[in-house]
C-alpha cells in the first residue's frame, strides 16, 4: 500500500496510507449489518495494507465508533490514522424520535444537538474517546459547518461564527498543543467553507467529501492553492459523486445522494467514452485523479462488506496512462489547471 507523508507543523507529522477507510458504511447507513460483517470488513481493510480510518459521532448515531473499539484494541497506537469528529452530542430519545430514520438502520435512539461551543467540543471528544477505546486520536475534524447540513449559507455561516466566538475552535487548538490529538481541521461537503476556515483559523487538514473529484475541480480555483501555500493536507471523501463515477451513467445512478440529472448523465457518460478508449475502468479513473494533487494525502471511500473493501483495494492498484488525462482535458472534460501525472 503507497503511503504519504504530511508534516505541516514540524512535529514528525502523520503517514497516511492512500486507500483509507471511511467508516459512515459501518454505521449501518441505509441498510443493517452485522456486528461480525462489519469486523470482516475492517480485518479486509487492515490485511490489504489500510491504515487509516475516518469514524464520527454521527454514523451510526455512535455505532461506528463502537464498531471500531474492537477492531483496534491490541493494534500498536502508532501503526494507524484514527481520525474523529466534533460538533454534534447525542442524546438518547423514544425510538420515534430518534434522528436518521430512514438513513440509519438498527442504531442507538438518539437525538443529535449540534454543539460548536468549548464545552461542547470537549464533552463530544470525551464521549468519542471512551467509543473508540482509546486515549487519543490523530485527527480531530469539526463537522457540517456547511450549506448542505445547515440549509443555507446564513445558517452555515452562524455555526461558522459559533465555533470561533463560542470556544470550539480553542479547545481543538487546546487539544492539540496538549498532544491529545495531532491535527485539526473540518469534515464538510463544501470546498467554501474549507476555505473560511482555513483563513479565520490554523487548519492543518481538511476532510472534503465529493467536491474534488473527476466531475468537480471547483475547488482549484483558490481553495487547493491556498493547502498548497500553507501545507494543509486533504482527504477526499466521496471520490464517486455518491456512486455514479462507480457505476457510470447507468439507469437510476446516484449523483450527491440524489438520481443524477441529464447534464451530470451525459458528462460521465462521455468521461467514461474516453476511458474505454484507453482500456481504464471509470471507477479506476475516479479513484486516481485526486491523488494527482500535491495537497491531497488519502482517499476515503465507503466500503459496507468484505467484497466491497476487496474492490477498493483492486481499484487502489490500478495503472492509470498519463494519456488518459491529456484526452480528457482536450475534450473540455477536466480542468486544464488540474495536476495531472507528467
Amino acid at each position: 500500500m503507497k503511503t504519504r507523508a504530511w508534516d505541516r507543523l514540524g512535529n514528525g507529522g502523520l503517514t497516511f496510507t492512500e486507500l483509507g477507510f471511511g467508516t459512515a458504511p459501518l454505521g449501518n447507513l441505509f441498510r443493517a449489518i452485522s456486528d461480525s460483517d462489519a469486523q470482516a470488513t475492517l480485518d479486509c481493510a487492515w490485511a490489504g495494507g489500510v491504515r487509516m480510518y475516518d469514524t464520527a459521532p454521527l454514523y451510526g448515531l455512535g455505532l461506528s465508533e463502537a464498531r471500531l473499539s474492537p477492531f483496534l484494541r491490541g493494534k500498536p497506537r502508532d501503526s494507524y490514522v484514527l481520525a474523529t469528529k466534533v460538533g454534534r452530542l447525542l442524546k438518547p430519545c423514544p425510538a420515534d424520535q430518534r434522528d436518521g430514520i430512514g438513513k440509519w438502520f438498527e442504531v442507538p435512539n438518539r437525538h443529535e444537538q449540534f454543539d460548536y461551543s468549548y464545552d461542547g467540543v470537549l464533552r463530544s471528544f470525551e464521549i468519542s474517546l471512551e467509543r473508540l477505546g482509546v486515549d487519543r486520536v490523530d485527527i480531530l475534524h469539526v463537522h457540517d459547518l456547511c450549506i448542505f447540513t445547515h440549509g443555507s449559507k446564513a445558517a452555515s455561516d452562524a455555526r461558522i461564527e459559533e465555533f470561533f466566538a463560542l470556544g470550539g475552535y480553542r479547545a481543538m487548538l487546546e487539544l492539540r498543543d496538549q498532544g491529545v490529538v495531532r491535527a485539526i481541521g473540518a469534515g464538510v461537503n463544501e470546498w467554501q467553507v474549507c476555505q473560511t476556515l482555513a483563513e479565520r483559523g490554523d487548519m492543518d487538514l481538511f476532510l472534503l467529501a465529493g467536491r474534488y473529484t473527476l466531475l468537480e475541480q471547483e475547488a482549484l480555483t483558490s481553495f487547493l492553492p491556498l493547502c498548497e501555500a500553507r501545507g494543509i493536507g486533504i482527504v477526499v471523501g466521496g471520490p464517486y459523486n455518491s456512486g455514479i463515477l462507480a457505476t457510470g451513467a447507468v439507469p437510476g445512478a446516484i449523483y450527491n445522494y440524489d438520481p443524477a440529472p441529464p447534464e451530470v448523465m451525459a458528462r460521465v457518460a462521455a468521461i467514461e467514452a474516453v476511458c474505454t478508449r484507453h482500456d481504464v475502468r471509470l471507477i479506476e479513473a475516479a479513484y486516481a485523479f485526486p491523488l494527482l494533487h500535491p495537497a491531497v494525502v488519502s482517499m476515503i471511500p465507503g466500503g459496507q462488506s468484505v467484497a466491497q473493501t476487496e474492490s477498493n483495494l483492486a481499484v487502489s492498484q490500478a495503472v492509470v496512462p498519463v494519456a488518459l488525462w491529456a484526452d480528457l482535458k482536450a475534450a473540455g472534460l477536466l480542468r486544464q489547471d488540474a495536476p495531472v501525472a507528467g
